[in-house]
């Protein structure tokens, strides 16, 4: 069971998606409840590897291969370690929350969910990917789906959207195409495992004469650290490649920017983390200053324009932006320490990388609360205008309560999860790089200006007596919200949970 159990949860999904394609279309019922159905299951099996993951050992475990295509090294290879297993959990997590959440969706709802379907498997493929070229097969195949949700069931823009969103990610998948083969080609393999340990020691007597195509080893190393970096820095997306993400969520259906803002966003950070900092930590290092300059501007840009914004789902939209910034920030002085044999610097370096690591799982958890919250208060007035709320806790309480709380665990309120991540960033990352972490607590300070003003446009002041008949947030939303809210809270009570699994893997990692 154990060498299956990877390839169970990334084929379930998928396997569903063909299946709901044979259920009666006229049957709405039936499609809603088979895609919440057979997107548990993936679930439940990632709880059960979350608590057979043997935290005593080091590495990959629950390993599972298979030939693919011999000719040129590459296989099957999936395997989780305490990076990417907090990954798997919160794809497997957000995906049945956020079918949950489009039972209001009432056209092609066979093909919604197929797609819902579809994505999850693309997303969950990356985490699982120790294969260079199968890792790169999957991070393409997750960007369809989202496309197609887009510009199918967005908002009046949504044509835009999608084609942008489509054109910036595919345009910085051109460049990691052209990475993995420089490493392939050099390592003569693309299994990751494999090229982690030669790809060190390149330098060394008898590993010079595999560089291909005449070029250098420094050429190769250059070429293929930019390639990683442009596709990384666009999927994160860091400012200034950040554009297409605010029209993306603001398109975007409730449950697509829930899984955009909670999963795709950190496959950006996740490919700093797993490949950028250990193949290139030299060329980390000597670029982790840009790379923490780039994290504060998003940190502060991201929070003023959140600001600027009138529209609440924009405000949300863009404070993933500030938020993704300090999940940099903490890559970018882990690229510092790690990339300099002489840095005193590695403590430091282990906080902030792990406060980056949890901060893409709190991310995850607060952004797709937000953006679902959104979606339920727009369900019931059609406008996300803050002007146009206003007084709406006084009407719908039950709902105002649940979107306190979920913006105070945005905002980094001690006591819940966002404060737990980001104090360990800035803790980590004061040493390192103190400029720009003073320079990111002006952003910081905006995050509770931005938290504060969506709180009092929709909450507080004058009645709109339009809304005085709407209905309350209703079980089945409370459902949807009720897991992360518990996530949120344990989090920031008792992090050690995650944060011992999390530590245990960037210790061994680096």
């Amino acid at each position: 069971m154990e060498n299956y159990i990877l390839v169970y949860i990334l084929v379930i999904p998928s396997l569903a998606a063909l299946a709901l394609l044979l259920f009666p279309a006229e049957n709405k019922k039936l499609l809603r409840w088979g895609a919440f159905g057979f997107s548990l299951i993936p679930f439940l099996l990632s709880l059960n590897v979350w608590f057979n993951f043997n935290r005593e050992i080091n590495g990959y475990q629950f390993e599972f291969q298979a030939p693919w295509f011999s000719a040129i090294s590459s296989s099957f290879h999936f395997g989780v370690d305490g990076i990417s297993l907090p990954m798997v959990l919160l794809t497997t997590l957000l995906t049945p929350l956020a079918i949950l959440a489009s039972f209001g969706i009432e056209e092609k709802i066979k093909a919604y969910m197929a797609l819902f379907l579809f994505l999850e498997t693309g997303v969950l493929g990356v985490f699982l990917s120790l294969d260079l070229l199968i890792f790169f097969l999957f991070w393409e195949i997750g960007l369809v789906p989202m496309y197609f949700l887009i510009s199918q069931w967005g908002g009046a823009n949504r044509n835009y959207a999608a084609l942008k969103f489509i054109l910036f990610t595919m345009g910085g998948s051109l460049g990691l195409l052209l990475s993995i083969q420089m490493i392939g080609l050099t390592v003569g393999s693309f299994d990751l495992v494999k090229v982690m340990e030669v790809w060190p020691r390149l330098l060394e007597p008898g590993f010079q004469q595999i560089i291909p195509l005449g070029l250098s080893l420094p050429t190769v190393k250059a070429i293929a650290f930019w390639a990683f970096v442009i596709a990384f820095a666009i999927k994160v997306p860091i400012w200034p490649v950040h554009t297409w993400l605010p029209d993306a969520h603001t398109e975007a259906p409730t449950a697509g920017s829930m899984i955009l803002a909670g999963v795709l966003l950190k496959l950006g950070a996740y490919g700093f983390i797993r490949l950028v900092i250990p193949l290139f930590p030299t060329e980390a290092y000597r670029f982790s200053g840009v790379l923490a300059g780039l994290a504060t501007a998003a940190i502060i840009f991201g929070a003023l324009s959140a600001f600027a914004q009138k529209d609440l789902k924009k405000l949300v939209a863009y404070s993933s932006i500030n938020h993704m910034g300090f999940v940099v920030l903490g890559i970018a002085a882990a690229s510092y320490a790690w990339g300099n044999p002489d840095s005193a610097y590695g403590i430091s370096a282990t906080i902030a990388l792990n406060g980056s690591i949890l901060q893409m799982f709190n991310h995850g958890l607060s952004s797709a609360g937000m953006f679902f919250l959104v979606g339920v208060i727009y369900d019931r007035i059609h406008t996300r205008q803050l002007d146009e709320m206003g007084g709406l806790w006084a009407i719908v309480p039950k709902y105002g309560a649940v979107f306190m709380f979920t913006a105070m665990a945005a905002l980094g309120l001690p006591g819940l999860n966002g404060f737990v991540s980001e104090f360990l960033v800035v803790r980590g990352a004061w040493h390192i790089f103190p400029l720009a972490t003073s320079l990111s607590m002006v952003g910081l300070f905006f995050t509770g200006a931005y938290i504060l003003k969506a709180i009092a446009g929709v909450l507080q002041g004058p009645i709109n007596e339009h809304w005085h008949h709407i209905p309350e947030i209703n079980v089945r939303e409370l459902w949807v919200i009720a897991p992360l809210m518990v996530l949120m809270l344990w989090i920031g009570v008792w992090p050690s949970w995650i944060l011992d699994l999390i530590n245990r893997a960037v210790n061994f990692f680096f």
